[in-house]
């Protein structure tokens, strides 16, 4: 049986024993170091031509964690929209909630952060040179739900999540109040926590497109319930360590929106499914 003429990028670079594993494959794309024909490869799903030029291009950047890859990537896709412009970095004031190890934080901080921010409800996690680093302010041992700007010094120009085993929706008011107005937010959403546990298959995964882009619109949804504009999505480059597909939301705090008002959040995600928007399901059908 014929080979066919082209091939995913990730599985082309398994197939050529440059990697020995897609995930591998994944992290080098997402960390700018795979170079098709001359060109700086963005997604592992770019098709590639059995001859195609495949090289690897020395990286020296260290992340504090494979997490710093996700965010990293989802910045570059965002930034492409010359329509919308995401809030600077550079000079920025931010909150990442669930900081864990500092992978989010580490980006932030090489792009430029004025400071961070750094919440989680563990103890002691931040790798030493973060957490040792002055632009870095930590908050250990802090359920994010209890964020706000009077605990944290202030609003934010920018918040970024990585969060696990609660929905969003239970956390998306305290992030949204903790952002200035006229700030962005940029929560990963992971799927397998917002659509409930009799919606999960195997191992705890999400293999449904149809749920995957539910479990986002339905955060998006309750986000604009909040005020929030709905601004962009994009799959995160790296799958999470059992395979679930996470997305990245950027959402937008609107300058007149000087007030965040509670909206009670869905105990689950409805059913019916709700609807996504087409920027979701491009996101979801396009994934990493």
């Amino acid at each position: 049986m014929a080979r066919p003429s082209r091939m995913r990028l990730d599985s082309e670079l398994v197939r050529r024993k440059i990697v020995d594993s897609r995930e591998r494959a994944r992290q080098l794309i997402a960390e700018g170091a795979v170079v098709v024909a001359g060109v700086r490869a963005e997604k592992p799903a770019t098709q590639v031509a059995p001859d195609a030029s495949i090289a690897i291009r020395e990286n020296t950047q260290q992340w504090a964690s494979r997490g710093a890859h996700k965010l990293f990537g989802a910045l570059d896709e965002f930034g492409k929209n010359v329509s919308e412009n995401l809030v600077p970095i550079e000079g920025a004031r931010c909150l990442d909630a669930g900081a864990s190890t500092g992978g989010f934080t580490d980006v932030l901080l090489k792009r430029g952060a004025k400071q961070v921010v750094a919440a989680d409800v563990g103890y002691g996690q931040l790798v030493w040179r973060i957490q040792n680093d002055p632009r870095v302010e930590v908050f250990d041992k802090t359920n994010v739900r209890t964020l706000s700007p009077e605990l944290i010094g202030g609003p934010v120009d920018l918040v970024v999540s990585d969060l696990s085993f609660i929905s969003l929706t239970l956390v998306m008011a305290a992030l949204a109040d903790c952002t200035r107005p006229g700030g962005d937010i940029l929560p990963m959403i992971k799927p397998q926590f917002e659509v409930g546990k009799d919606r999960l298959g195997s191992g705890g995964v999400v293999r449904s497109d149809e749920l995957r882009a539910a479990a986002v619109e339905h955060v998006a949804r309750y986000s604009e319930a909040l005020g929030l504009v709905v601004k962009g999505c994009t799959a995160s480059p790296l799958p999470g360590p059992s395979g679930n597909v996470e997305y990245f939301l950027w959402l937008h705090r609107p300058v007149e929106l000087e007030t965040i008002t509670v909206v009670p959040a869905p105990h689950e995600m409805p059913s019916p499914l709700p609807t996504p928007r087409e920027l979701i399901s491009r996101a979801v059908t396009e994934g990493p």
